[in-house]
């Protein structure tokens, strides 16, 4: 593995998505040196097959020192304890194909990155690395994305907090977080409706986190109405999707 530029290194930030797979080339202080590349996310997707699409979007960009991805799931360490989407035959809301979940289970997906690649690599929950763009590091502050289903991260000071993967609890009627107001529901139901889901899931998380702050982010933040938005409070702040790029870079400094 060739040595880094630690001092001024340039991070390739892949932001792993159940719809699609976004990266770009940053500079130590956050700045892109490429535009973004999205490509759609390929189903079925074992393991092998997510590296090779990260591979093949990185042989387009500038050279990179590092790279971080972010990706759905429970992620310890690099590795794969869980992921919602990618063990599905062909994507989100379709059937669980049970060998995708033996191949992922588990998976060091940090070592397989840094193996093809050949650069180091952190791997983190998309949601942690979108949190890692926009948090303050002050007090403790909560990052929820919206976007195929409910992705979250807790920070404290800064500092990272061990992962919970908060969309899978059951909220209401045998439904989960993911389902209440994932892309599927916002659909079905409109931004209307859909934005008064949301509030009920922000009043009904604010005596859990006891946040300083609250930031809302993924792709359909930006379609709560403004009458939900300003009901929401003080403590709650619209971030933009571009997070999940932004924060690849400093992430590498805010995982205790």
């Amino acid at each position: 593995m060739p040595t880094p530029d630690t001092s001024h290194p340039f991070t390739l930030a892949v932001d792993c998505g159940g719809g699609g797979i976004k990266a770009s080339v940053l500079d130590a202080a956050g700045t892109l040196h490429a535009t973004p590349v999205r490509v759609p996310t390929p189903y079925p997707l074992p393991p092998e097959r997510l590296v090779e699409t990260i591979a093949g979007i990185a042989g387009g960009l500038p050279r990179a020192d590092r790279v971080t991805v972010g990706m759905p799931g429970m992620i310890r360490h690099g590795v794969v304890v869980a992921t919602p989407h990618y063990v599905t035959r062909s994507g989100p809301r379709t059937a669980v194909d049970p060998d995708l979940v033996t191949r992922w289970a588990g998976h060091d997906v940090r070592a397989a990155v840094e193996e093809r690649l050949g650069v180091p690599a952190l791997v983190l929950n998309d949601a942690e690395v979108h949190g890692a763009g926009v948090v303050s590091g002050t007090g403790t502050e909560l990052v929820l994305t919206l976007g195929t289903g409910l992705g979250s991260a807790l920070f404290d000071g800064g500092r990272l907090a061990p992962h919970l993967e908060l969309s899978h609890a059951p909220l209401r009627f045998a439904s989960t977080y993911d389902s209440y107001v994932g892309q599927t529901e916002r659909t079905r139901l409109g931004n209307g409706l859909w934005s008064r889901r949301v509030r009920r899931v922000v009043e009904g998380l604010r005596p859990v986190f006891w946040w300083d702050r609250l930031y809302l982010g993924g792709g359909n933040a930006r379609q709560i109405t403004p009458v939900v938005l300003e009901r929401l409070g003080d403590d709650v702040v619209i971030v933009p999707n571009q997070a999940g790029i932004v924060g690849g870079v400093r992430a590498w400094s805010l995982v205790g």
